[in-house]
């Protein structure tokens, strides 16, 4: 039986089109602080997956909770000072 290949992807994979845009790639590293808090939260759980979280644990986590939350506001923030509106 042969198979039936499409060859599309491999003509396209290295279009000019395929590369994030300039407002893109500003839009990530407006993001960035998001994401980043993001991650230590995650990792914050992460090493409570495999034991019951100490009390070290559990600030840890409140930490980051914090602190991505806190970040989320100030993104919203900068969003509605360009718009002229407040979060």
């Amino acid at each position: 039986m042969n198979h039936i290949v499409t060859v599309q992807d491999a003509v396209t994979a290295f279009a000019d089109f395929m590369e994030p845009t300039d407002a893109e790639l500003d839009a990530i590293e407006r993001e960035m602080p998001v994401i980043l808090a993001d991650v230590d939260l995650l990792d914050a759980h992460i090493v409570t997956l495999d034991r019951t979280p100490t009390e070290l644990d559990e600030r840890r986590i409140r930490r980051a909770r914090r602190r991505a939350l806190a970040a989320r506001v100030a993104l919203l923030n900068r969003a509605a000072g360009r718009t002229g509106g407040a979060a």
